[in-house]
């Protein structure tokens, strides 16, 4: 009767150091999934606190043929300030990347909510005819059609 009672107490302990281990396992998975979902629920609201429109005039002449260099202005519409700074905007016109951007704050120090920029893009050697610039700040994207 004792050697079953001591091979019972061996499974038990066995099959205790085995769940122990997989309880391990499950919270360290576990806790390594709860941190990406609060990463990407952090990204989500920033994306989804910031918005912007263009507010220039399509009919007004925003191309600089002598500069080569498009002009917008582009306002905070959302609720999250924007860093004014060229690295956390993204452009294209007439569907290539551009680099060469200047971002000069309009009404104030900093891109709050409600201030406008203005976003210089150079090199943007235009012939006459139609034109497309797409603007991307933290996933929101807008689209602004003009003509030179």
């Amino acid at each position: 009767m004792a050697s079953v009672s001591a091979s019972h107490l061996i499974l038990f302990i066995a099959s205790m150091v085995i769940a122990a281990g997989v309880a391990g396992t499950f919270t360290q998975g576990i806790s390594r999934l709860s941190q990406g979902i609060d990463d990407q629920s952090l990204e989500v609201s920033e994306e989804v606190r910031t918005n912007i429109e263009v507010i220039s005039d399509a009919g007004s002449p925003v191309y600089n043929n002598s500069t080569n260099t498009v002009s917008l202005l582009v306002k905070n519409t959302g609720t999250t300030d924007i860093p004014p700074d060229s690295q956390f905007i993204e452009i294209l016109v007439d569907g290539r990347y551009r680099t060469n951007i200047t971002v000069t704050v309009i009404d104030g120090t900093e891109w709050r909510p409600n201030n406008v920029v203005r976003l210089d893009i150079g090199g943007a050697d235009l012939s006459s005819g139609d034109h497309r610039a797409k603007i991307i700040v933290n996933g929101d994207e807008e689209v602004f059609a003009f003509r030179v």
